[in-house]
């Protein structure tokens, strides 16, 4: 795991390749490299830093350079010593034991055509000095990220956003359309970037660059595709055996030269992995979170410790334990600036909590269960959807009554809130819509109504376009099953958008890399060749998953209520971060800007504190984004901390 960086054909191109890769210096301090060649009129350069995670000795530095190529590169290969033996037999002579001088000689191997062979999570550019082309490429699934700008026919590239808008010397133009997607979903789709001259390049992609000035574009792998065979495979009865692939991929995944411990949250997900970690690496290290009494019992969370317990002495696993107890107003700016862009997501706290302490234990290498909710249907969302399905069966004047009567409710009072009230009045929200729309208001912050009143009515266009892009991905693609649908749906958008990038950024921030063992290329075929009807059974969601892992954990871990890895936004927005919210409606920089509309706050804050309406994420969210944006238009390099 590393930060990687590069010019091609651009102006200062040294200059601007030291500062991308001294910005990205966090993700990698055991080392750092620079490489450049003549190109065309002009040069490329390429930079490194490197977290020495497997080979630490110099013959695993980057960029590597071998007979004509260099190839700057962040991420692991997990089926390294697989194509290690191939290209050994086909006559490859190796100098060193990496994975990078692997996935260099496969590159000479089979070019482009190795991509589609790799068994991992990475993003790389790799220059070829006899034809004076660079190709960058992303990994199947955009467990790593890969930023680019292009200006005629020159090009930079880095791991991290932050490093392309360092690099440029000014701000750059935000993209205001990402902002109101941002806004709606509370992270940036990976289709769009926050910057407007910078871009993503997409999950399971190649770019190549030609000294002529000419770009050329091409997918190798393709969600869609494998759903589609996944179909095909289930119709003619093939059943995955999902617990040996499972096992294979986390024992794969354990693959280092340096320790590697997990994340026990205590839910099925974790737990899975830790035990099947700890049967390969005995005595494995865990890390697990819990909050301060007062807050959980605000927030009505469930005693997760208690299950990451019984499982760390079921199979001997060495558990430690951190209070979440964080000071939110000096995190708050610290992880917007780690992020990248716009996330609201508060668990990026946990994930860089949970890696700062690792680190600071001398772990380098975490397993998360990030993966699974999507993959198998795992989240509230999958079973409420269904559950909408039979409610609009139920007579609509009956309908009205519930709705009328589950609004009256509260969701919180001074002292405690009421989950199940909150649920309530989520469900009833998408309950009577369409299929696709439901799905996005299952998930979303905002309704179109309430998203055009929150924000500049001249970007009502911008909306249009925004839910349109959602209904273009949600409804590409031949399946016939509702519950793979919201499968496939989650893996192209909410996985790479939200999850994987905030896993990314947090942990890397900590000098931490965070794999996942369940976004793995064999493990989502197998996924997508399961049912729906096997994903969600009865009230059960993840069912398959939940039968796979019966045969290594106790009953009472895979079948206990979902918990949830995210931190107790209500207590911190009533308490710590109230003055903070107030001075943000009152006088922020997106208010005063006309992005976001005062009245529209303000409502908001008040329906919050009344407890008739729980806003605490949506508000956790437009205090990411302002400082976000005071970020983004200063051009300072770091958060700007607002008095409290």
């Amino acid at each position: 795991m590393c930060g990687i960086a590069g010019t091609y054909r651009w102006p200062d191109g040294k200059v601007v390749t030291d500062r991308l890769t001294d910005t990205l210096a966090h993700r990698g301090p055991d080392g750092a490299g620079r490489y450049n060649h003549p190109v065309g009129d002009g040069e490329v350069h390429l930079g490194h830093r490197r977290l020495a995670i497997i080979d630490l000795s110099e013959t695993g530095a980057q960029p590597m350079v071998k007979d004509g190529l260099a190839l700057t590169y962040n991420g692991e290969l997990y089926n390294a010593p697989e194509l290690r033996a191939e290209l050994t037999s086909a006559g490859v002579r190796f100098r060193g034991t990496s994975d990078t001088e692997v996935l260099l000689e496969a590159w000479r191997h089979w070019g482009t055509d190795c991509l589609p062979r790799l068994r991992g999570m990475f993003a790389l550019g790799i220059f070829d000095e006899r034809t004076g082309e660079l190709v960058l490429a992303r990994d199947q699934l955009g467990i790593k990220p890969l930023f680019l700008l292009r200006r005629g026919a020159g090009l930079v590239f880095a791991s991290e956003l932050k490093a392309l808008a360092a690099a440029n010397g000014a701000p750059l133009e935000v993209d205001h359309a990402a902002l109101v997607a941002s806004l709606l979903y509370y992270w940036v789709p990976d289709s769009r970037c926050a910057f407007r001259e910078a871009e993503k390049l997409p999950p399971g992609s190649w770019l190549r660059c030609r000294p002529d000035g000419q770009v050329e574009r091409g997918t190798y792998w393709n969600l869609k595709d494998v759903a589609t065979e996944g179909r095909e495979r289930a119709r003619s009865g093939e059943r995955p055996d999902l617990a040996a692939i499972v096992e294979e991929s986390t024992r794969q995944h354990l693959l280092s030269d340096v320790p590697v411990a997990t994340f026990l949250s205590g839910g099925l997900d974790s737990s899975y992995l830790t035990a099947l970690a700890a049967r390969h690496q005995p005595g494995i290290s865990a890390y697990t979170i819990g909050f301060r009494a007062e807050d959980a019992k605000f927030e009505a969370m469930p005693d997760d410790l208690r299950y990451a317990r019984q499982v760390a002495e079921r199979f001997g696993v060495d558990l430690h334990e951190i209070e979440i107890a964080p000071n939110v107003l000096d995190l708050l700016p610290r992880m917007t600036y780690s992020l990248d862009e716009p996330i609201g997501d508060p668990a990026a706290i946990n994930t860089f909590l949970i890696c700062s302490a690792a680190r600071e234990a001398g772990v380098k290498v975490m397993l998360s269960g990030m993966g699974a909710d999507e993959l198998f249907a795992g989240y509230r969302k999958h079973l409420a959807n269904l559950i909408a399905l039979r409610y609009q069966r139920v007579p609509r004047p009956l309908r009205r009554g519930v709705a009328r009567a589950v609004d009256r409710l509260p969701v919180a009072t001074a002292r405690r809130g009421y989950r199940s009230v909150r649920f309530a009045k989520r469900f009833l929200s998408f309950a009577d819509l369409p299929e696709e729309t439901a799905f996005r208001r299952s998930y979303t912050m905002y309704d179109q109504d309430e998203l055009l009143a929150l924000i500049d009515p001249d970007l009502a266009g911008t909306v249009d376009d925004v839910l349109t892009e959602h209904a273009d991905i949600y409804e590409d693609n031949e399946l016939d099953d509702f519950v793979n649908r919201m499968c496939l749906g989650d893996a192209r958008m909410f996985l790479p958008g939200l999850n994987l990038a905030y896993t990314d950024r947090s942990s890397m921030a900590a000098s931490t890399e965070v794999r996942v063992p369940y976004v793995d290329v064999e493990v989502v075929k197998a996924a997508f060749a399961v049912p729906g009807d096997r994903k969600i059974v009865g009230r059960q969601g993840k069912a398959v998953l939940k039968e796979a892992a019966t045969s290594v954990l106790p009953r009472e871990i895979v079948y206990r209520p979902k918990g949830l890895f995210s931190a107790p936004l209500r207590a911190w927005m009533s308490r710590d971060l109230a003055p903070l919210v107030r001075e943000v409606v009152n006088d922020g920089l997106l208010v005063n800007s006309g992005f976001l509309r005062r009245d529209a706050l303000a409502r908001m804050v008040a329906e919050d504190a009344s407890g008739q309406r729980d806003f605490s994420k949506h508000l956790w969210h437009v205090l990411t984004l302002e400082y976000w944006y005071r970020d983004a238009t200063t051009g300072s390099g770091q958060s700007t901390h607002l008095t409290a």
